[in-house]
């Protein structure tokens, strides 16, 4: 299958960008068979060479059955060579599997939690009379023959 496609040339942090008609099989910046434009990223948009296309041989490729990637497809259509419409992914902003489950579990969690709260605040009742009783315990003398010890 014939592809409409980038190929990267240009230096580091310097993109440049041929038009080109390639195999769908052949590397990226591999094997062509015809430059039919270049897209210069680094131009403004009102650039008038920030993309240059030869009309003519892109309308002959795409009636022998030459598709154009998405971003290849915008710049046809700017030209009127082609129609390209704008994607949707519903669920590309949903979470995983295992981030549903995660969330479940979490919900879960703080439902137990919730309980839990519940329920201590319901039987407070019994818990303050053991603490009075320890408190009310009789406190040991021994402190004071220490205190006796460290004078001398």
């Amino acid at each position: 299958m014939l592809k409409i496609r980038l190929a990267r040339g240009g230096a580091k942090k310097r993109p440049y960008y041929s038009i080109v008609i390639a195999d769908s099989h052949s590397p990226r910046d591999g094997r062509f068979i015809e430059k039919v434009g270049a897209f210069n990223p680094l131009l403004k948009k009102d650039d008038p060479q920030r993309v240059t296309l030869k009309v003519e041989r892109l309308a002959d490729w795409i009636a022998k059955g030459a598709q154009p990637t998405d971003r290849v497809a915008r710049f046809l259509a700017q030209e009127g060579l082609a129609t390209w419409a704008a994607g949707n992914n519903p669920n590309k902003g949903k979470p995983g599997k295992k981030a549903e489950e995660r969330a479940a579990e979490k919900a879960q969690r703080e439902a137990d939690r919730a309980a839990a709260a519940a329920e201590a605040a319901a039987a407070p009742a019994e818990e303050p009379v053991a603490e009075e009783l320890v408190a009310e315990a009789p406190a040991p003398e021994e402190a004071a023959p220490a205190e006796e010890a460290s004078e001398a």
